[in-house]
């Protein structure tokens, strides 16, 4: 069931070097891709299926495609590394144990869309890791695989690692490049239409981590192979990060479409001190919780978890054993998201806030019978009402909690 696509070297000794990197096959992309044309290699990335790896689950290629052939502005990739729901820890594993794979798939897609340059906007908490990653791109400057003239071949690609300064809503695409672009990381206005981004003007690929580490094996082996993994709408695989109250917590690479029972059974190990599963938090801490008794024919892919009320997410599996108190659980994230709140708008501002202090009411024992209701009024206040998903995306988790474990929160309502 384990799958080695972008987790191939993590266990090779020394695989973030670049003498080791190249010794289990790093870079070797670049002889066929330098043969194809831009618009081959987007062509085969779109046909592989793959799909954004950081929540969003849009399919590469058709983001890359969006991109306009001729523009006055240089064209640029950015690299999604903020890393911070909680419950995910995949991208870094890809830092730290194969930076230059990261490295290989920025050339990759830089060459498709035409970008000159890309930048890297990295957690400002990952201290360790943006270390390496640096570390990894002075190796690949001096090796001659960024520059003037990567690998040899006439393209000219720059690489910059960018530090965030550690706020939650960086990242969300649009509010990553505000920041990226010196100004306070608040989301921007949608566009009507299919657009790309902009990075100081300049038509802009925003994709993350995994999404871009997952290209050299497409470019090297052919859509094909990818689509051998996984479903047919959700190809491929993912880096899924169990955490939780489980016996083996882990990142585990597992195709598209493999049963969370037995991925929570088998591989994970099962709950921890042979206690019972209470609920799982299916994909990071953004995506509605499953109770236990709901996880039966869930499939891990974008189109099981929907069908069942929840997402994949960014695949941060949180297993809950049956001693969790959901109220006290649902409070843990609240004072999150009460405190990463840009406070650009005020439903989310003031809603997020709302329920974090109606939840300690209710902990405190100084509960109302109305607070039940007050709670999911708020959560229908906060959705579609904001500029960015953050305010809907809390409602969405806040109502899982509060429906499905309905008994536990009028307990504590008077």
């Amino acid at each position: 069931m384990i799958v080695k696509i972008v987790s191939k070297n993590f266990d090779i000794p020394d695989s973030h070097k670049l003498h080791v990197a190249l010794e289990h096959d790093r870079y070797t992309t670049l002889k066929k891709l330098f043969s194809m044309t831009p618009q081959e290699v987007t062509q085969e990335v779109s046909k592989s299926g793959l799909r954004g790896k950081g929540g969003g689950g849009a399919h590469t290629g058709d983001k890359w495609k969006l991109i306009p052939s001729s523009h006055e502005k240089p064209t640029y990739l950015v690299v999604n590394a903020d890393e911070s729901e909680p419950g995910t820890f995949k991208d870094r594993q890809i830092m730290e144990y194969d930076p230059h794979l990261l490295i290989e798939g920025i050339i990759n897609a830089s060459y498709a869309i035409g970008a000159h340059h890309s930048y890297i906007y990295i957690r400002g908490e990952y201290v360790f890791w943006a270390k390496r990653m640096q570390e990894a791109i002075d190796e690949a400057y001096e090796a001659g695989y960024l520059g003037e003239d990567v690998g040899g071949y006439g393209y000219k690609l720059d690489v910059t690692l960018h530090r965030g300064a550690g706020a939650y809503i960086c990242g969300e695409k649009s509010a990553l490049l505000e920041s990226l672009e010196g100004k306070r990381g608040h989301p921007r206005l949608k566009p009507q239409g299919k657009e790309p981004e902009w990075f100081f003007g300049g038509p802009t690929v925003v994709n993350n981590v995994e999404t871009i580490a997952s290209v050299p094996y497409i470019i090297e082996n052919g859509f094909e192979a990818y689509r051998a993994y996984g479903t047919e709408c959700s190809p491929g695989t993912m880096l899924f990060g169990i955490s939780g109250h489980i016996n083996k917590p882990g990142v585990y690479e597992l195709p598209f479409g493999v049963s969370m029972k037995e991925v929570l059974e088998h591989i994970a190990g099962g709950v921890k001190g042979g206690k019972k599963l209470k609920a799982i938090i299916p994909g990071g801490s953004s995506c509605a919780i499953l109770r236990a008794d709901e996880i039966e024919n869930i499939t891990l892919d974008y189109e099981s978890l929907k069908e069942h009320g929840s997402t994949l997410g960014t695949g941060g599996m949180i297993v809950l054993d049956e001693d969790v108190s959901m109220p006290e659980a649902m409070k843990n994230l609240f004072e999150f998201y009460h405190h990463e709140s840009c406070g650009q708008c005020t439903p989310c501002r003031e809603g997020t806030g709302w329920v974090d202090k109606i939840l300690k009411r209710l902990l405190d024992g100084e509960g109302k019978k109305e607070d039940y209701d007050t709670m999911l009024d708020v959560c229908d206040m906060l959705n579609g009402k904001t500029i960015c998903v953050f305010a809907p995306s809390v409602a969405f988790i806040a109502e899982s909690y509060i429906k499905k474990f309905k008994e536990e929160f009028y307990e504590l309502c008077k």
